[in-house]
């Protein structure tokens, strides 16, 4: 029997997450690691959408505050592979793409997630940078941009994930959000993330 046999049971629900988010990047290799992606529908949100393209390198307070949130990552999910960025990008464009590859086929729009996330958050590359986003939709496969008859376009699709996890009345990612209403919010452990989804 399989990990994910033992876990039939769980429900599917809802990953509110963001590509600059360390603790999001974390929360993502945990459910990978314990086979719950698939019961994850993931809509990628701007925590900050202020942030500046292309990415600014940090200093001073910024640069010690994300070496603090690297740190504790390392602490709470040792075995997620990070590394510190030297800034943090605007991921509007990096979800637009995500939420385009998603919309054709799920399976590659998640690959590209994945991938994204590690982009960034292993080797420090900027997602708001359009060559490494075209490089990103080449590997994902698929016309990232190809919009049929009638279908909601990408912006319009992250305009409605936005607008939904503003309701949920949680300002921070990452966020799991069940069929039921109950929310989980940042980086949990196994333990309460099985639980949550019983």
């Amino acid at each position: 029997m399989t990990v994910s046999d033992n876990w039939a049971h769980l429900m599917s629900v809802i990953l509110y997450s963001d590509f600059n988010c360390p603790f999001c990047y974390a929360m993502h290799e945990r459910l990978h690691e314990m086979n719950l992606l698939d019961r994850c529908e993931w809509r990628g949100v701007q925590h900050a959408p202020h942030l500046s393209k292309p990415m600014a390198r940090w200093s001073g307070a910024l640069a010690a505050e994300l070496r603090h949130e690297v740190t504790l990552v390392q602490r709470l999910a040792p075995r997620a592979s990070i590394s510190l960025p030297p800034g943090k990008p605007n991921t509007r464009d990096a979800i637009e793409l995500a939420a385009a590859l998603l919309r054709q086929e799920v399976g590659r729009g998640m690959d590209c997630v994945r991938e994204a996330y590690r982009l960034f958050w292993c080797e420090g590359q900027d997602l708001s940078d359009p060559a490494v986003l075209d490089r990103l939709a080449k590997a994902s496969g698929g016309q990232p941009w190809a919009i049929g008859p009638g279908a909601a376009s990408p912006m319009q699709v992250m305009s409605q994930w936005e607008e939904q996890w503003r309701a949920t009345g949680e300002s921070g990612v990452p966020l799991l959000v069940a069929q039921d209403g109950r929310v989980l919010a940042g980086l949990a452990s196994q333990d309460n993330i099985r639980q949550f989804m019983a």
